[in-house]
């Protein structure tokens, strides 16, 4: 069912993590302190921009040569990432601009303002973009990333993950997230993981090893399904959002 008159799905809030988390620190000063207010979306929200296959340059969705010099590829464990962005219906979303960016194998991004002492890898930029197919799908190639330290406690480390931005069919189903991996202990350390209230929600952020998929001497392949808006949405990367 949809929401007349919009037609966007609602949100289920007491799946998200509270905007208020202060074992995750920067929630304290960024978290809103009145509550929220619901109002019908306008034409605003229910239309966005149509992306095509067109904008997208020959690599785009090669994060391990994208950004490397000619016979060269970037360093790591090569993975394949692939699934379906998905509306609350279970049908794919045609046309969704998927956007990833993340850290290199070392655990180290390519920003100016990167602390972290792991080194640079000069052939991996960290960031790439693809468009679903007519039935949702998509699929990239990168390196697995590494996990980092980051100044929240004395001793905290992000878990190794990729970030997602998903600009859907209008700008109401526009989401934001993490996808982290299977097996990995450190997801259950983070404490921007444990925002969420959920072990059943934090589990929709972990992608499944498919060895199916696996290209042999080459590439493991992991599985990461989206959801935009309704109430099975994909967590929204650290905090409530949205309409």
């Amino acid at each position: 069912m949809t929401d007349k008159p919009s037609g966007l799905f609602h949100r289920d809030r007491n799946w998200h993590p509270p905007a208020l988390t202060p074992l995750y620190k920067t929630s304290v000063k960024r978290s809103p302190a009145a509550a929220p207010l619901s109002m019908p979306s306008t034409l605003s929200e229910d239309t966005g921009p149509v992306f095509t296959r067109g904008i997208l340059g020959p690599q785009d969705g090669d994060l391990i040569h994208n950004f490397a010099k000619d016979g060269q590829s970037a360093i790591g464990p090569r993975i394949i990432v692939y699934g379906r962005v998905l509306d609350e219906n279970g049908r794919g979303v045609p046309n969704a601009l998927v956007e990833v960016w993340q850290a290199n194998a070392g655990g180290r991004y390519r920003h100016k303002k990167e602390s972290y002492l792991a080194p640079l890898d000069p052939n991996f930029g960290g960031c790439g973009r693809v468009i679903t197919d007519a039935h949702g799908n998509y699929e990239f190639r990168t390196i697995q990333p590494g996990p980092y330290p980051w100044p929240n406690g004395p001793n905290d480390w992000r878990p190794a993950h990729i970030h997602f931005s998903i600009f859907g069919a209008s700008f109401g189903q526009r989401l934001i997230t993490q996808m982290y991996f299977e097996g990995d202990p450190m997801i259950w350390q983070c404490p921007i993981v444990g925002t969420i209230p959920s072990r059943e929600a934090i589990e929709t952020l972990v992608a499944a090893l498919d060895m199916r998929r696996t290209v042999p001497m080459d590439a493991r392949a992991y599985k990461f399904d989206i959801v935009l808006r309704g109430v099975r949405q994909t967590m929204f990367e650290n905090r409530m959002e949205g309409l």
